[in-house]
């Protein structure tokens, strides 16, 4: 339990579940690679970017608002439909909360002895290929 606490223990716990558009998805994404990558340094907030699972995408830090976050896909190969709704579980969000604390969560399923799945990084990133504090990640 306590590399379980390690990996998770947050000021704000609960786990959600909510429906969201794929629009809303990307939107999400964008505004969180905006706190990034705005060209402002005054409007960067600093942070990461939001960690996914059955998704992949694209970030293209150098691109402008709104168009940093491309090719949303599904595990499963098919595209993230924007005006399709998916059921998305999370953590440490701002939304309103009333699920367990994902430490809870976390702990239970692997009490479950399911297997654990290695996924891919779900996250290519482009343009960055001249920024020496981006080495290796274009």
């Amino acid at each position: 339990m306590e590399d379980v606490f390690a990996q998770t223990a947050i000021t704000y716990p609960a786990t959600y579940m909510q429906s969201m558009t794929g629009g809303q998805i990307k939107d999400i994404l964008e505004d969180v690679c905006d706190n990034l990558f705005n060209t402002d340094p005054y409007y960067q907030q600093g942070g990461d970017m939001v960690r996914v699972g059955g998704l992949s995408y694209t970030c293209t830090p150098t691109e402008s608002v709104g168009k940093r976050i491309s090719d949303l896909k599904l595990d499963n190969g098919r595209k993230l439909d924007a005006g399709k709704r998916y059921k998305v579980a999370g953590w440490a969000s701002v939304n309103e909360q009333n699920g367990a604390p994902v430490w809870d969560v976390i702990a239970k399923h692997l009490r479950s002895g399911k297997p654990q799945s290695r996924q891919s990084p779900a996250v290519t990133i482009k343009g960055v290929d001249d920024n020496p504090g981006m080495a290796g990640l274009g």
